[in-house]
């Protein structure tokens, strides 16, 4: 696949014009020019969660798993979309860096978070989910 460079704020404009999360900046770039058909290949997990996993360490969380932790009393919530895990509307790589960001403090992340996989009903320490 080629790569093409853009300006940010070419970039930001392609972004506001995806539809959906699943739709791509190719997609959006093949509608603009009238080309037809959409060129971008589902990816796994797209088609069933409709969006992409999060990879972290080895551990596979479909896009829309929810997380969950509480800190000094207070719950805070996130969500798995698009290949990443939201957390405050901010969009982290890894379990540790979110729970810093709540927490002030380095802290482990893994035993921090819980999360609910979709269609399942009972929440686990993401720890446990690790090999």
């Amino acid at each position: 696949m080629a790569t093409i460079e853009v300006d940010f704020e070419v970039f930001k404009e392609l972004t506001v014009r995806r539809e959906s999360e699943s739709m791509t900046e190719n997609d959006v770039i093949r509608l603009l020019l009238g080309l037809e058909g959409q060129a971008s290949k589902p990816t796994a997990g797209n088609e069933a969660t409709g969006g992409n996993p999060w990879v972290c360490k080895g551990v596979a969380f479909p896009h829309g798993t929810e997380f969950r932790a509480t800190y000094k009393g207070q719950m805070y919530t996130g969500l798995v979309a698009e290949g990443a895990l939201v957390v405050q509307g901010k969009r982290f790589t890894s379990p540790s860096s979110a729970a810093v960001s709540i927490t002030g403090n380095p802290v482990n992340g893994w035993r921090f978070w819980e999360c609910l996989l979709p269609g399942k009903k009972h929440w686990k320490v993401i720890a446990e989910l690790r090999n």
